[in-house]
């Protein structure tokens, strides 16, 4: 077996059956240097050259069949897009956009996508973003398919709830400033931006 093979039958693991043809395909004509991450908590998966002029696409280690093969998908397009238009491209300019759209879409299909995912990708390829997490419709969307949490999304908490991210680090809820909320840190009383669709532990429920 070779190193393509194995990463094919690795990949297996992590997206719906129905897609494996095609992703299988898309790794060999596109020679694919994949990693499997951990998860980080940052990023899904990236796309980088490395110092030896190869490239690397890494995505993250998930239980979530969608989430991994959309992140596939979108860190594919970057290797297309630096490929057929050269490295002064913006990463999510309009040549990485459209080479996002012309990979995803054949996997758009009711036996690879649920058929609430499915309304939203379309949508979301009208005019795909850097993250799917920026997609609040479907960011909510995807978070149904990871394993459940006891964690909750900042627009699910009342103003000045008490909250907990990832690193420990604590914050109270404050107000809604345009598409993010303003929280000041407890321990710094410095202001941070967050997303409605973060996900954080409660630690004091205000009221």
């Amino acid at each position: 077996m070779n190193k393509m093979e194995e990463k094919i039958n690795v990949v297996q693991d992590y997206i719906p059956d129905a897609a494996i043809p095609l992703i299988s395909k898309y790794l060999n004509h596109w020679k694919v240097n994949l990693v499997i991450a951990p998860r980080r908590i940052t990023k899904h998966g990236d796309f980088r050259i490395l110092s030896n002029g190869a490239h690397q696409i890494s995505v993250n280690k998930s239980p979530n069949p969608y989430r991994f093969l959309i992140t596939l998908i979108h860190e594919i397009a970057h290797l297309v897009a630096f490929k057929y238009f050269g490295f002064s491209i913006k990463p999510h300019g309009q040549e990485w956009r459209r080479c996002y759209k012309k990979l995803m879409i054949p996997f758009l299909k009711p036996k690879i996508f649920p058929k609430d995912l499915l309304n939203l990708l379309t949508n979301h390829l009208k005019s795909p973003r850097a993250s799917t997490d920026v997609d609040f419709n479907l960011a909510i969307a995807l978070n149904k398919f990871d394993p459940k949490t006891e964690k909750n999304y900042i627009f699910e908490l009342d103003f000045g709830t008490i909250f907990q991210i990832y690193n420990g680090r604590r914050f109270v809820l404050g107000s809604r400033r345009k598409k993010r909320y303003e929280c000041e840190e407890v321990s710094t009383r410095r202001k941070y931006f967050f997303s409605p669709n973060a996900q954080v532990k409660i630690i004091e429920r205000n009221g």
